[in-house]
């Protein structure tokens, strides 16, 4: 794998300012960033693109993030990509159903600082 493939992260987020400030964060300590506003495009970027690591909002558009997941979990191309799910969704039952569905970590945005989510995305790859 490139060097730059290495360092590709995708941001799979609907609400454009988070994603923006995750974006300017991330490519501040040097990755490259792919966004994608909502499922569909999350699958589409997939078809092209290997990153690094996916950063995996739970309610977005036209497909949810655990359906995002489970297209992932059966796609040998991209299922060990290391994904994060970053969501508002703090019951137990979704936390556990993200992990099953192969999600290494799983962060609650009003819990985590966009400083806290880049380490955490650091620490994965």
């Amino acid at each position: 794998m490139e060097d730059q493939q290495k360092k590709q992260i995708l941001i799979a987020e609907d609400d454009k300012f988070l994603s923006s400030l995750l974006k300017a964060k991330l490519e501040k300590e040097g990755f490259a960033v792919l966004q994608a506003y909502d499922g569909e495009d999350v699958l589409a970027v997939l078809k092209t693109a290997h990153p690094a690591c996916i950063l995996l909002d739970v309610i977005m558009p036209k497909i949810s993030g655990f359906e995002v997941l489970k297209a992932i979990s059966v796609d040998p191309r991209i299922n060990t990509i290391p994904i994060l799910m970053l969501t508002n969704l703090a019951q137990e039952s979704d936390m556990e159903k993200a992990k099953q569905l192969g999600a290494r970590e799983y962060l609650v945005k009003v819990k985590n600082s966009v400083d806290a989510i880049v380490a955490k995305i650091k620490a994965l790859v």
